[in-house]
């Protein structure tokens, strides 16, 4: 539930519509919601705008199914992230809805369709290999109400790839850049825009780069004032705190 609904709420209650008994009872698990293996926080979407994000990793499919059920009930959009295929089924057979995005190995259910983003977010990888994180930041920052368009293998080894759609990234209010190997990409990007660029390192590249460490460092050490970074493989992180300059006035 969030700010919006609320208001609804109190609207409905106040025109009769709506008793002070029912009003009660769809707000009891407003704060959270302890359903013994895991306290949900509905509140969430009313502290920050966006509701709870379930991590599936280490989690039973019974688990994710039931977290995601609960969410679904409060009548906002659900995303889970690093899911299985085990885990969407179960989640599928007790939420109908619910979709299963394989490569950014996410389950998300689609109840608002409003757009909070607003601009435009592009999301660029590097290379094929780089593609899951990617897309997993573009599943997140679409599902939380933003128009994301796509970037793929235009990493430095074919720098002319990258200014080919110089055009399209000179369009972004956030650019997401996910790059492995030595992570040269968004330090290139980030010279080439005047937008905040997020960049994604990945655990793509051979044993010297660390499963992404080589990456991760070269781009905290990026000479692009532009450039932040988040944590390996870290689609999901990038993609929301691109949704969150995205809604910025």
């Amino acid at each position: 539930m969030n700010a919006e609904q609320i208001k609804k709420l109190f609207q409905e209650v106040k025109r009769g519509k709506l008793s002070p008994d029912e009003a009660v009872q769809k707000l009891q698990h407003l704060p959270f919601e302890d359903i013994g293996f895991a306290k949900v926080d509905h509140h969430r979407a009313v502290r920050v705008g966006m509701p709870e994000v379930i991590f599936s990793q280490g989690k039973t499919p019974t688990q994710v199914a039931t977290i995601f059920e609960r969410l679904s009930l409060r009548k906002n959009n659900v995303l889970a992230t690093r899911a299985t295929t085990q885990q969407y089924e179960e989640t599928r057979n007790r939420v109908p809805n619910a979709e299963y995005h394989a490569v950014a190995r996410c389950i998300t259910l689609r109840l608002e369709k409003k757009k909070h983003g607003k601009g435009r977010i592009v999301v660029v990888s590097a290379g094929t290999s780089d593609i899951p994180v990617a897309e997993e930041a573009v599943v997140t920052a679409e599902i939380m109400g933003n128009d994301v368009e796509k970037v793929y293998d235009v990493g430095v080894a074919g720098i002319h790839r990258l200014l080919a759609s110089r055009a399209l990234l000179t369009k972004a209010r956030v650019v997401i850049v996910c790059a492995g190997m030595e992570g040269a990409l968004p330090s290139v990007v980030g010279g080439l825009v005047g937008v905040p660029v997020i960049a994604v390192p990945t655990s793509i590249g051979y044993g010297a780069s660390f499963q992404g460490l080589a990456a991760l460092l070269g781009m905290l050490n990026s000479c692009a004032s532009n450039v932040s970074v988040v944590n390996i493989d870290n689609g999901f992180g990038a993609g929301y705190v691109a949704s969150m300059i995205n809604r910025l006035e």
